[in-house]
């Protein structure tokens, strides 16, 4: 019984070192760049590197502010990662919803379709998606950025249905015996019961817009309605890099997505392990 105690606990001490090392090898890459933006510019290229600069140099972060029009691009990225977030909680689990506990003859043929389109990659439907918001007129505008978002994601409607298919058949079966209708099941009983699902999702999507780069090259033109990732990338192009000071502003523009995470922390995880065993 004492060696199998020990063989225990031995177990999970391994297991902890292996994730703690593990841990420190991805976050490393996030603390090298805390230390960048932090460094002096004689101490950037020094041989071998110093994690801990000399001195703190807590200047770089309001530099760079000033760097390139940061508020300016964050209320763009804002307003953009925003309202794709919205678009998705919107649609998805209408459709997902549809799926899941709605009994039609289109419903497995519809979802079958839903996970080959979650399946094609986004180069091959990137020219036609391009060339119909180039004839509509919506090319140099935000638009194309968050509008598709509101006719749903394979994804996250897969993900959605999921959730769904899990939850108590007699809660809609007891709702129907009382009169309530489809849309009244859907909103006041389905909806509040995946509130972790639709933490996910919003987290992900929201995570997407805010760090995509390839989207507001294709369709921004204006200098004025650049995102934060396109408008650091045009002024390194234009003016050269300023090394520590891209570290700060990367750091600011990480700060979000990491608070985001730790307030959805556990209904996150809830909502992928469910989805995940379900």
């Amino acid at each position: 019984m004492e060696t199998s105690s020990r063989l225990t606990i031995f177990q999970r001490g391994f297991a902890h070192a292996v994730l703690i090392i593990m841990g420190a090898f991805f976050l490393s890459p996030f603390l090298w760049m805390v230390s960048t933006s932090l460094k002096s510019n004689a101490e950037l290229f020094l041989w071998p590197p110093k994690w801990i600069p000399s001195t703190m140099v807590w200047r770089n972060y309001p530099d760079a502010i000033d760097y390139i029009p940061f508020f300016k691009y964050l209320s763009n990225s804002l307003l953009i990662s925003g309202l794709a977030t919205i678009a998705v909680l919107i649609s998805c689990p209408l459709v997902a919803y549809s799926l899941a506990r709605i009994p039609w003859k289109g419903a497995k043929p519809l979802f079958g379709a839903t996970l080959i389109v979650m399946m094609m990659p986004y180069q091959v439907t990137m020219i036609p998606i391009f060339i119909t918001f180039k004839n509509i007129g919506w090319v140099g505008t935000n638009i194309p950025l968050w509008l598709p978002a509101l006719f749903g994601a394979p994804f996250y409607i897969f993900l959605l249905r999921q959730f769904f298919m899990g939850l108590p058949k007699e809660l809609e079966d007891a709702a129907r015996i009382d009169g309530a209708s489809e849309l009244r099941i859907y909103s006041q009983i389905m909806l509040p019961l995946c509130k972790p699902a639709l933490l996910t999702i919003a987290l992900f999507q929201f995570m997407g817009s805010w760090k995509d780069y390839q989207g507001p090259l294709i369709y921004l033109s204006d200098e004025s309605q650049y995102t934060l990732m396109l408008g650091m990338q045009a002024f390194k192009s234009q003016h050269g890099a300023e090394w520590q000071l891209m570290m700060a502003t990367l750091v600011m523009i990480t700060l979000p997505i990491m608070i985001l995470y730790f307030l959805v922390q556990k209904a996150f995880i809830r909502g992928i392990t469910f989805t995940g065993i379900k």
